[in-house]
Order: C-alpha cells, then sequence, then structure tokens
C-alpha cells in the first residue's frame, strides 16, 4: 500500500521539528552547563535569573533573590524576629484579657451587674497606667513596622506575598485599637456611661452624629475587639510561617534540581 505525498511531506515534516526540538533542548542544556562551570553558578540559580530577567516590569520587586541569596530577608532574618516578637507581646496582652471577655461574648449565662463594675474598675485601672506602659506599646509597634519595612525594602516575590499581606494585617490592628479599643478605654476613664443620658433615660426619633453606647453594650463591642485583633495578629504569625514552609519547599526543589543537573553531567 503507497502512501499520499501529501502523507509522506506532514511525516518528513513532523520528524524535522523534532530534530529541531532535540537541538535547541541540547543547545541550552549545553548552554546551561557552560554557563555553570563559567560562573559557579547552580542550573537553578542561572534559570531564576533568566526567569527574573523576563519580570523587569516591577522595579521595586526583586524578582532575582531566591532562598540562597547573599541579600534574601527570610524566615531567618533578624528582622522576622522583629515581627514575631511584637505580636507574641500584644497576643500576650489579649490573652491576659480573655477572662474577662470570655463572660460577655462567649457563654450565654446571664452577666450580673457587679461584673460590669468589676470590668470598668479594671478598664480604668489599665488607662490610668503610668505613661511608661503606653510609650512601651508604641515601642513595639513601631519595631513590627520596622520589621516589615526592612523585609519589603528591595523585597523577593515571597517578601511580597507573606510580609506584605503581614504588613496589610498589622495595619488593620493597629486601626481596631485605635478606632475601637482606646476610645472604650477613654470612655471607661472618664465615665462617660455615669452621666445623665445614661441614667434611664430614653431617645425617640432618628439618631444622628457620634452614637455612644451605653456600658454594657461598650463592653461587649471592647471585647469583640480583643477577639478580632488576636485573629488578625495570628494571621500574621500564620503567614511568616508560611514563608518559613514555602522557603524549605524551595530549597528542596532546587537541591533535587540540582542533582538532577549533576546526574546529567556525570552521564555524559
Amino acid at each position: 500500500m503507497m502512501s499520499s505525498p501529501t502523507t509522506s511531506s506532514s511525516k518528513s515534516h513532523r520528524r524535522a521539528a523534532s530534530n529541531d526540538y532535540v537541538h535547541v533542548v541540547g543547545a541550552r542544556r549545553s548552554s546551561l552547563s557552560s554557563q555553570s562551570s563559567r560562573t559557579g553558578r547552580t542550573p537553578s540559580e542561572i534559570m531564576a535569573g533568566i526567569t527574573g530577567s523576563s519580570k523587569k516590569g516591577h522595579a521595586w520587586v526583586d524578582w532575582d533573590k531566591n532562598t540562597r541569596s547573599a541579600n534574601y530577608r527570610g524566615s531567618g532574618s533578624f528582622a522576622t524576629f522583629m515581627i514575631i516578637g511584637p505580636t507574641c507581646f500584644f497576643l500576650g496582652i489579649l490573652f491576659a484579657m480573655f477572662p474577662y471577655d470570655f463572660p460577655l461574648l462567649w457563654t450565654s449565662d446571664p452577666v450580673p451587674d457587679a461584673y460590669y463594675d468589676q470590668l470598668e474598675t479594671h478598664l480604668k485601672f489599665m488607662h490610668s497606667a503610668p505613661p511608661l506602659i503606653a510609650r512601651l506599646l508604641n515601642i513595639m509597634v513601631f519595631v513590627c513596622f520596622m520589621g516589615f519595612f526592612i523585609k519589603l525594602y528591595h523585597p523577593s516575590e515571597a517578601n511580597v506575598l507573606f510580609d506584605g499581606a503581614g504588613l496589610v494585617l498589622f495595619f488593620i490592628g493597629v486601626g481596631i485599637y485605635i478606632t475601637n479599643i482606646t476610645k472604650g478605654l477613654r470612655a471607661a476613664s472618664m465615665g462617660v456611661w455615669n452621666a445623665g443620658e445614661f441614667q434611664g433615660t430614653a431617645h425617640s426619633g432618628p439618631v444622628t452624629g457620634e452614637i455612644v453606647l451605653d456600658r454594657n453594650d461598650s463592653l461587649k463591642v471592647l471585647a469583640a475587639s480583643n477577639t478580632i485583633l488576636a485573629l488578625v495578629l495570628v494571621g500574621v504569625l500564620v503567614l511568616q510561617s508560611g514563608q518559613w514552609y514555602a522557603e524549605t519547599k524551595e530549597i528542596e526543589e532546587l537541591e533535587a534540581i540540582e542533582e538532577e543537573a549533576m546526574k546529567g553531567k556525570k552521564k555524559q
């Protein structure tokens, strides 16, 4: 059975394309091996540089960085400890507040008025602490921000993903602290709930302007803000842990690529 000229020509074209592909792959491998012997870099590092050079559109991101770069600030850098330390410090403070917040949020049992009096006294005591305490909290916030900014200076792709998201979460946490927690502490210290408008008076009609809740609702909002802030700070720790896990997997992949490259050199 004879094949048509069209079929034979298509086979010859496919065979020629296959030969060209083999030649391109062989030339690429020989080029990588020659560059590796000339520069002392591994094939994976050369490929990372080639891939990164095609992504230079974002100049503020250093796409050439990886876990083996000398200026890579990853999970083992001091900036990471500048982030984890203050975050755990604030989580410890919120954990100390949890016994006070638990009856307000996590149980359906009725809360007596005496408990609200005790909680209000505790908040007044916290807000009237010496100025050194507030300055220490501000210093810890500043240290955490500095850790994020250090890791995001000429960042790698991993820094943008993990540390950038962690910085956004930390900004959200600071916003919750300023807008809800600080206002609640200030209201407890000023005794606004003992004013005449909260002494059994009621308002009818539409309400405009800033609304001040009564003592019970305000303390519940403060407890909820503490819980939300704790979840946000846990998210910061989860992102830092995710960065460590991603770095570990990247190192394993680079080692596997280098082992395959070494086996290919030995076979040649």
